[in-house]
């Protein structure tokens, strides 16, 4: 039964899902021989409220960058100034995510939610840029602190959701929400452990590939975390608090935003599936606008895409983050919608 006193996101249109199932129907093709694609291409239909689809076009990712507490707590492979130095490369076009963003025509911009430095390198427009929605330097340590205060977790979340809605503003047709912080999966397994009631042993992933020795200690921190955390995990914002941090909680924030606002979402790996995840938890129905992009390899990503109900587009074993496999993605979400707009029917074939 739902609360009533609690908010929910209305579903993308059941009259268009209904006319674009009708019209998969009605395709000249063998009754399920586009498989998944003619799913996919239903789900367009249904966000954009009409059938057949428009070409999707514009697509536009945002990388929300920070920094972790426990990253210098042995739980990464790297150390957390690469933070830092992927923002740049994301800046200069050279990341992995802006190789494919560019082969497939999809706009991407980063943003410092809580990198731990100021960037002061940079020229004044761009770092005024990169930093305007900054919340703080680094986020706690979530083993041995909160993350982030109540106010700052308020303001992260309203951060991303201002962000979500300039994206729509500039014609935003598919949004992508990637990620970039060193250590990043550790908070994001504890948001997933949190939303589904689990142990860290059944989220906890290898991240940037940790040895077997540091995954002990990784869970074991993790653990703690969740203990620490204790009744407050009952609440999603006070889960954003207590065990998430500023880029994660942005995150949530773009997504829930997108999700109001009626713009599908194609998710990337752990960490927007961690916010997808808690998204849905403040407002219930927010996954109706959410596709998987591709499956990674932490366990904590499939455990909350199947709470939601999703099934991964792509599954290549990747693990690079950055909203990558998301963008890999994309022409799969493209060829979707041009399959259900441009096939002919088989009424139109027969004399």
């Amino acid at each position: 039964m739902k609360d009533p006193a609690m908010a929910y996101v209305a579903a993308p249109s059941g009259i268009a899902r209904t006319h674009a199932t009708k019209r998969l129907a009605a395709l000249a093709t063998p009754p399920g021989a586009l498989g998944r694609l003619g799913d996919l291409a239903v789900w367009v239909a249904a966000c954009q409220g009409q059938v057949p689809p428009v070409p999707v076009d514009n697509v536009r990712l945002v990388i929300f960058a920070g920094d972790h507490g426990v990253a210098g707590h042995g739980v990464s492979a790297f150390p957390p100034a690469i933070t830092g130095a992927m923002v740049r490369t994301f800046l200069h076009g050279k990341a992995g995510v802006n190789a494919l963003a560019g082969a497939h025509g999809v706009a991407v911009r980063v943003l410092d939610l809580g990198v731990d430095e100021d960037f002061e390198d940079l020229a004044p427009e761009v770092r005024d840029a990169l930093t305007a929605h900054k919340v703080r330097r680094g986020s706690g340590a979530i083993h041995l602190e909160d993350a982030l205060t109540l106010e700052e977790t308020r303001a992260a979340l309203a951060a991303g959701a201002a962000v979500a809605r300039e994206e729509i503003a500039a014609g935003a047709q598919l949004l992508i929400s990637g990620d970039m912080g060193i250590g990043n999966t550790t908070p994001a397994a504890a948001l997933v452990a949190a939303g589904l009631g689990l142990p860290a042993s059944e989220v906890v992933g290898r991240g940037t590939g940790i040895d077997d020795a540091a995954l002990l200690h990784k869970t074991a921190v993790i653990d703690a975390a969740l203990a620490r955390a204790g009744a407050r995990t009952d609440d999603p914002v006070e889960t954003l608090a207590a065990l998430g941090s500023a880029d994660l909680a942005a995150s949530t924030g773009f997504l829930l935003a997108a999700a109001q606002e009626g713009r599908p979402v194609l998710l990337d790996g752990l960490m927007s599936v961690a916010c997808a995840l808690t998204a849905d938890r403040i407002e219930p129905g927010a996954a109706g606008w959410y596709a998987a992009g591709h499956r990674s390899t932490e366990p904590a990503q499939s455990l909350a895409l199947a709470k939601m109900g999703l099934e991964p587009l792509l599954d290549l074993g990747l693990r690079l983050g950055e909203g990558s496999g998301a963008v890999a993605a994309v022409p799969v979400v493209r060829s979707a919608a041009a399959l259900l707009r441009d096939v002919a029917l088989l009424s139109e074939l027969m004399p």
